[in-house]
C-alpha cells in the first residue's frame, strides 16, 4: 500500500527511528521494482532492427477450414427487395401539416397499419378491463 509522502519539515520533526523505517521501506520498494522491471518492461529493450525484421516477414498462411452451413454468411439482400417506398403526397403548405403527413395517407405506410389482436402472456389487457372487442383497436 502506498504511503502518503510527507514534507521535509514533517520529516525533520520525526525521530530518527521513524526516518530510518521510511528509508528502508523506500529502498525495499525500489529493489522490488528493479527485480520486476525485466518481467514487466523487458520488451522495451528489443533492438529496433529486430522489430523491423519481424515486420518484413510475411505471416504464414492459415489453413482454410470449411465452416458448417449455419455459420456461413448469407449474401446481402438488396434493400429494394423488402422495403417499398411509394411516392410521397404533395408537401404541406404549413409547418403544422408536416406532422404525420406521410403516415396520414391510407395505404402509403403499410407497416404502420396492423389489424392484429394484441395479447400478452398473462392474457389480453382489454379482457382484464372487461372492454368489448369492438372497442379494441
Amino acid at each position: 500500500m502506498a504511503q502518503k509522502p510527507i514534507s521535509i519539515a514533517a520529516a525533520e520533526r520525526m525521530n530518527l527511528v521513524a526516518q530510518d523505517e521510511i528509508w528502508r521501506y523506500r529502498l525495499k520498494a525500489e529493489t522490488e521494482a528493479r527485480q520486476n522491471w525485466a518481467q514487466k518492461w523487458g520488451f522495451l529493450t528489443t533492438p529496433l532492427e529486430e522489430l523491423i525484421e519481424c515486420e518484413d516477414k510475411a505471416p504464414a498462411p492459415k489453413p482454410r477450414m470449411e465452416l458448417p452451413e449455419r455459420f456461413r454468411i448469407r449474401p446481402v439482400t438488396p434493400v429494394e427487395k423488402y422495403i417499398k417506398v411509394l411516392p410521397s403526397p404533395p408537401v404541406p403548405k404549413t409547418t403544422q401539416g408536416f406532422i404525420g403527413w406521410r403516415s396520414g395517407v391510407p395505404g402509403l405506410n403499410k407497416c404502420l397499419e396492423h389489424d392484429e389482436v394484441i395479447q400478452s402472456c398473462k392474457g389480453a389487457y382489454a379482457k382484464e378491463l372487461g372492454w368489448p372487442k369492438e372497442g379494441i383497436h
